[in-house]
């Protein structure tokens, strides 16, 4: 008796702990840009692409910096972090309030969305792996990440990238907020043999209260379809546009 109660309490340790696993998110954002970019113009002062701290996709107010710093309930701003990479504007870290997850956004210059695209999708591979380090901590990003997200601009609606992809066993999770993504991503993320958790399939607006809305599912481990359900609330409650537009708009696997 005493040796199946000593397994019992083991099992449920083990369980417990699996359950409380890390996970770490890494954004890219391409930041709105007006000269760049094939977009409909945004007034200057939130389509200037080199200009986080007021781009409508970062600094703005349901910009992803922004947004997840003054707005979202669920998360709290740990520090910003310095990148070597001179596409990244800024870079900062989040973290859950209640559970250990991770989360990274970079803002690339917006003149480089073909950079920031192929990096983002080269992750979903699994490569570009990084390691930052914060209070001692060391957290594993770009193709380390469980999951990796693009918000910004479709780029791949104005040009064509060619990832070289490596074979992978590990299945990454993949969100990717931009018109028409999973049209236009299909086959890379399906080449890069990800998980499309959510994407959209009509022109929308990539702002991060989106993002947030998926990201409640995702931390409590719910399906593509419960996430994809929680992206559309989350888009209606800010647009306005009707529950089932917003369903229509997103989508969760190929």
């Amino acid at each position: 008796m005493k040796f199946n109660t000593l397994i019992t309490i083991l099992f449920l340790f083990t369980s417990i702990n699996l359950g409380a696993q890390e996970k770490v998110i890494h954004v890219f954002v391409a930041l709105c840009d007006n000269d760049s970019q094939g977009i409909v113009p945004v007034p200057k002062s939130i389509g200037d692409g080199s200009k986080p701290e007021t781009n409508l996709y970062w600094g703005a107010m349901y910009g992803m910096r922004s947004f997840f710093d003054k707005r979202a309930q669920d998360w709290k701003l740990v520090q910003e972090i310095p990148s070597k990479n001179p596409m990244i504007l800024d870079r900062v870290l989040f973290k859950h309030k209640t559970k250990d997850v991770y989360l990274l956004a970079d803002a690339y210059r917006g003149s480089d969305i073909k950079s920031c695209t192929e990096s983002f999708l080269l992750s979903v591979n699994g490569q570009l792996p990084e390691t930052i380090t914060v209070s001692n901590k060391k957290i594993q990003v770009g193709g380390k990440s469980d999951l990796l997200v693009y918000i910004g601009h479709n780029g791949l609606m104005d040009f064509n990238v060619q990832p070289k992809f490596t074979k992978t066993t590990t299945q990454k999770d993949v969100i990717i907020l931009g018109c028409y993504s999973k049209s236009y991503f299909k086959t890379h993320v399906r080449n890069a043999n990800a998980n499309p958790l959510l994407w959209t399939t009509h022109l929308m607006a990539p702002e991060a209260y989106i993002l947030d809305g998926a990201l409640e599912g995702y931390v409590n481990n719910e399906t593509g379809i419960q996430i994809d359900e929680r992206a559309a609330q989350s888009y209606n409650q800010y647009q306005k546009c009707g529950i089932k537009g917003a369903r229509n708009l997103f989508t969760t696997g190929f």
